[in-house]
């Protein structure tokens, strides 16, 4: 796990910009890639699992607006766990406080275990002029949070956050296309990492969850105190759900304590 100012980008990087280059179980998902990246004619880059599960930007901009005020302005600090191609560390980045002339986050951490999904991110982050404002880190997210919270003296200066000031974000994969199938998608057989997984994780932090859209929501409650209120928001491009955010506040000590 290390942090990284630049990767270049290799073979498994595309910008395609005719239907014959794309494979044939991609085609649909770049005849959308105005829609995914409006700007993608600026020189976005992919990889081709990348397509699967990307952020639509105007998805990312408005969870990021949402992400900086559903979260307490207290959080200074947020991490993107899964960073994929970038759509939404670089919202993250381009954040601003209300009135529209500070930057809502101090510190943007993004993580990516492919170092090819990792340098797409860094080059369309520096199309945004934003690739500077993030922290880019090559490694396994959970890793780092396990780092984080034992032996935060092991990380880079730059890595060492105040926790309780630090929110995350976490796109996690679904397992591929198979959800749409699911009128009510069980997100105890989301793959690779289900959400038993992801709340052990992440249970001591505010964080936010990016989940399918037809994710079934008493999973999500059954995992959060009772009497605890939380916030969760359908994401929608031109009429039709893409996506949903559960925003879950820190587990209180009391709580840990219970649960274990």
């Amino acid at each position: 796990m290390k942090q990284v100012k630049k990767l270049p980008l290799t073979d498994e990087c595309h910008h395609w910009t005719r239907l014959g280059e794309v494979p044939w179980d991609l085609q649909k998902y770049w005849q959308q890639r105005y829609t995914i990246f409006p700007y993608y004619n600026e020189g976005i880059y992919m990889t081709e699992a990348a397509w699967y599960g990307v952020t639509p930007e105007p998805v990312a901009n408005q969870i990021a607006h949402e992400h900086g005020s559903i979260i307490s302005s207290s959080k200074t600090t947020v991490i993107d766990l899964f960073a994929g191609v970038g759509a939404n560390a670089i919202s993250l980045a381009l954040a601003t406080t209300p009135d529209g002339t500070t930057p809502r986050w101090e510190k943007v951490i993004a993580i990516e275990l492919d170092p090819a999904t990792l340098a797409c991110a860094q080059h369309n982050a520096s199309l945004h002029g934003v690739a500077d404002d993030i922290i880019w880190v090559l490694g396994d997210s959970f890793k780092f949070l396990e780092t984080l919270l034992g032996s935060p003296e092991k990380l880079e200066n730059d890595l060492q956050v105040n926790v309780a000031a630090t929110a995350l974000f976490a796109s996690p994969p679904w397992g591929g296309p198979g959800y749409r199938t699911d009128e009510i998608f069980d997100l105890s057989t989301m793959e690779p990492y289900n959400l038993a997984t992801l709340h052990e994780a992440y249970r001591t932090m505010d964080h936010a969850l990016y989940l399918p859209r037809t994710s079934d929501l008493r999973q999500v409650a059954k995992l959060i105190p009772d009497g605890t209120k939380i916030e969760v928001v359908q994401y929608c491009v031109e009429g039709a759900s893409k996506a949903l955010v559960a925003y879950i506040p820190a587990a209180k000590d009391e709580d840990i304590r219970m649960e274990t």
